[in-house]
């Protein structure tokens, strides 16, 4: 893993791209933005047939809710989560291939949060795919808050 400089975060790569262009992300790499946000290179799995937004939150993939331990591929289809949240979306990436999604900082999401208020913690638990909802148990996966609920504003905090 490297961190990457410049990154255009709305570009995606297939895997053949990736494996001839000289100046392609790597998978797993992280690039900071100035203004302190955060961003991971992921391979995006469509699960059982869920698409990705852009925008929209996504989690680590482990099928049938199954974790292998990989970190670096994400699905926005919940059931193939183990409801550990990976981050937003920068892009529509398409099954199998490679692009960005934001790990840290305050993100704008697509669709709205399935239940909330400003200053709740957020996890992947309890919530529909490619979204949010309220932690109520010590045992869900907090990676985000919500910042300003109605607005879809939150502050993205995933690993």
């Amino acid at each position: 893993m490297s961190i990457v400089v410049g990154a255009n975060l709305t570009k995606t790569y297939t895997a053949a791209e990736l494996a001839t262009e000289g100046s392609a992300p790597a998978w797993g790499d992280v690039y900071f933005a100035r203004d302190g946000k955060r961003y991971k290179f992921v391979k995006y799995n469509n699960g059982q047939a869920v698409s990705a937004v852009a925008g929209n939150f996504c989690y680590v993939h482990a099928a049938s809710g199954a974790s292998a331990g990989e970190y670096k591929e994400v699905t926005m289809d919940l059931s193939d989560s183990a409801g550990v949240g990976a981050g937003v979306l920068q892009a529509i990436i398409a099954d199998g291939s490679y692009g960005w999604i934001q790990t840290w900082g305050v993100a704008t999401l697509t669709t709205a949060l399935t239940a909330g208020a400003d200053g709740n913690a957020l996890t992947p638990v309890g919530s529909t795919d490619g979204t949010l909802d309220v932690s109520a148990l010590v045992t869900d996966h907090i990676c985000a808050i919500a910042l300003d609920a109605s607005a879809k504003i939150v502050f993205v905090q995933c690993v």
